[in-house]
């Protein structure tokens, strides 16, 4: 557990500041804003090493500053990027099952029935989804099998 001060300057139309203070780390970073296409405007960090605009800034163990993603390259990812195909699947279509679950018990399904409240051209595409990660996974494991059967014979 850390406590920190997070102060923005947002009064200018067009850029501002945002400073962190947490512990030994005290970082100025630039706000920069861009027009939305039906009007308004929305904020960006810049990245104080690419200068990119940028929604996240990263900062992984270790590091003495916040960055975008792109300065810090493998150290930082989602963890969907460094999942296999199979784990990728399994954290697919448990998404779905929270999505349709509801009430019912999740032991229970597969895939969940359609919530009264979902239309049909929605729950069919989380069908097709969910078949799609079914058929991800029962290739991994045929290919485990597959291994498995190489070493044994």
């Amino acid at each position: 557990m850390a406590s920190g001060l997070i102060t923005a300057n947002l009064e200018g139309a067009y850029g501002g500041w945002f400073r962190i203070q947490i512990g030994n780390l005290d970082q100025w970073i630039d706000l920069v804003s861009q027009p939305r296409h039906f009007g308004g405007r929305q904020w960006y960090f810049e990245c104080p090493v690419t200068h990119r605009h940028c929604s996240v800034l990263w900062m992984p163990a270790g590091a003495r500053r916040f960055c975008s993603r792109q300065t810090w390259g493998r150290r930082v990812a989602y963890a969907s990027q460094f999942g296999t195909p199979v784990d990728r699947a399994h954290l697919g279509q448990a998404k779905i099952k929270s999505r349709l679950i509801g009430n019912c018990d999740p032991d229970e399904w597969d895939l969940p029935p359609k919530p009264k409240w979902m239309r049909w051209r929605t729950y069919n595409r989380f069908e097709q989804k969910f078949d799609k990660y079914e058929d991800a996974l029962n290739e991994g494991t045929f290919a485990l099998l597959a291994r498995l059967m190489g070493e044994v014979g």
